[in-house]
Formats: structure tokens, sequence, C-alpha cells
């Protein structure tokens, strides 16, 4: 169990700093919705994709959704009423306009 915990914690982690960092020494106006989706692509972009982690399940398509579920869907891993620690680590990386671009991007695309 404890290296279960150690493996999630060293992903959200890992995750946080990647996109964490880039946030924090650009500001948001400087990225492109393509450099904003890149981070989204890997795994919601690959059609059929199941992810392993933290348990097998199938990666749910998230281009035509709608906007609104896109925005509450973001916040919810923000807040932490939803759950999954990659996503949560992603979310929290997001700023409000963020959100509202990548649900706008995807609820058309």
């Amino acid at each position: 169990m404890k290296h279960k915990n150690m493996m999630k914690l060293m992903l959200a982690l890992g995750i946080f700093l990647i996109f964490g960092t880039a946030q924090a020494s650009e500001t948001n106006d400087k990225f492109t919705i393509t450099d904003k989706t890149s981070m989204c692509i890997g795994c919601h972009g690959i059609p059929g994709y199941k992810t392993a982690f933290p348990s097998a399940y199938h990666v749910p398509k998230l281009g035509g959704q709608h906007a609104e579920y896109l925005v509450k869907a973001l916040e919810g891993y923000q807040t932490g009423t939803r759950s999954h620690p990659t996503m949560t680590a992603l979310a929290k990386t997001l700023s409000k306009q963020d959100i509202e671009e990548l649900a706008a991007y995807y609820s058309k695309n």
C-alpha cells in the first residue's frame, strides 16, 4: 500500500512540475490552444485508450462534449469533488481562462 501511494505522489508531483513550472514561468496568454491541449492529447487523443493507473478503465473522448460539462469536470478535479491523481494534478495547474478555452475547444472538435 505504501508503494502504491508513493507512486501516486510521484506521478502527481512530476505532472505538476512539468505543467506548473511552465505556467509559472509564462503568462497564460502566451500559450496557444495547441499548447494547452498538448497535455490532454496524450490520453484523451487516443481512440479506445485504456489506462492502467490507478486502475484500468476507458479514457473518455473529449471532442464533442458539452463545454459546460468539461468546465464542471475540470473544476471538480481542482476542488476534489472528482478524483483521479493525474487529472487532479493537471487541473490544479489550469486557470479559469485555461479551463474555459479548453472546454470551448473540445466542445467544437
